[in-house]
């Protein structure tokens, strides 16, 4: 009788490692789209994560996604909005894919009023998720353009929701989060960009997108140094893979931002963002550019997003493919 109990749990405890392995051999797939393909160019932000489940998350699609038609875009479930300024939620953006070059991206179609969100969330039927009083302007937006409002979700700091088994949560951003009167048609929107107002949306926001693998990644918006960094990205939601912004002037530099990465969120692997720079040239990191000074001054591996090229990163943060 005990022989079969010893049998019975060696087979229970081969069946939990099987999916154990399982769990952390499945890959979260990021692909930047940006300006240029095999290149890290001054306009890029935006990223698509698809969980393993499938679910595909767009974040910041800002000036390089080709509005709504982008042939790269495919299914989008959930787009992710860190704040309101043009380069993250699309005021202008390429008319295709690798049109201008990387120093002088084509920025020639306009987005106003609607942002390019907006645009893709109609496109695509996503669900859109900000944290702050933005819900309360995209889903506006979508009413407008005969969308379906309900599709601006909110997860303000301290709360999470869950679309297609991807798990948002708001962090922390210090940023300024104005609204561009560019968006607000009429009269109102012409008044204030005659005094020079932007509209009040509340703060930037980051996050931590928890992926059904268990991978949780830390997206860090436009930010500055702040202690939930440690307290509550890497304590709490123990994210092993960040998106770091490093542009320096608008946001966090290499210095600051390698900070951020080495002694706060220590994550297994980084992602920069936001150079605000030519940081490759064919595909090659630039000397003496920002990017290279982020790369030399950060402990764990940096993984460039070069536009087009897929990396999968598994649960614990590691890059597995395309790195």
């Amino acid at each position: 009788m005990k022989s079969v109990f010893k049998t019975s749990l060696r087979v229970v405890g081969l069946f939990c490692l099987a999916l154990s392995f399982q769990s952390f051999a499945q890959t979260v797939k990021v692909t930047p789209l940006g300006g240029i393909d095999g290149e890290f160019c001054p306009r890029d932000r935006a990223l698509i994560f698809q969980d393993p489940n499938g679910t595909r998350v767009l974040y910041d699609p800002g000036q390089t996604v080709a509005g709504a038609t982008d042939p790269r875009l495919g299914n989008i479930d959930i787009i992710l909005v860190s704040h309101m300024h043009g380069d993250h939620v699309g005021n202008v953006h390429n008319k295709e894919p690798n049109s201008g070059s990387c120093d002088k991206p084509d920025m020639s179609v306009s987005a106003t009023p609607n942002t390019s969100v907006v645009n893709i969330a109609l496109a695509k039927k996503s669900k859109i998720i900000t944290g702050s009083d933005m819900p309360i302007f995209f889903a506006a937006k979508l009413a407008a353009n005969g969308g379906d409002p309900a599709n601006s979700m909110l997860a303000r700091f301290g709360g999470s929701v869950t679309v297609g088994g991807v798990r948002v949560a708001t962090v922390t951003a210090m940023h300024s989060n104005g609204v561009d009167p560019d968006f607000i048609p009429g009269e109102l929107g012409k008044s204030m960009k005659a005094v020079g107002i932007l509209g009040d949306v509340g703060l930037a926001t980051g996050y931590v997108v928890r992926f059904s693998n268990g991978l949780a990644v830390y997206l860090s918006g436009d930010t500055g140094i702040t202690a939930d960094q440690e307290f509550v990205v890497r304590n709490h939601y123990n994210a092993k893979l960040a998106v770091m912004n490093i542009g320096d002037g608008f946001t966090t530099g290499p210095a600051e931002a390698s900070y951020v990465i080495n002694d706060l969120v220590k994550p297994a692997s980084v992602i920069p963002s936001h150079a605000n720079e030519v940081g490759t040239v064919g595909g090659k990191v630039r000397p003496g550019s920002k990017t290279e000074a982020f790369i030399k001054a950060t402990k764990v591996p940096v993984h460039i997003p070069l536009s087009g090229k897929t990396m999968e990163f598994n649960s614990a943060g590691v890059c597995t493919a395309g790195c």
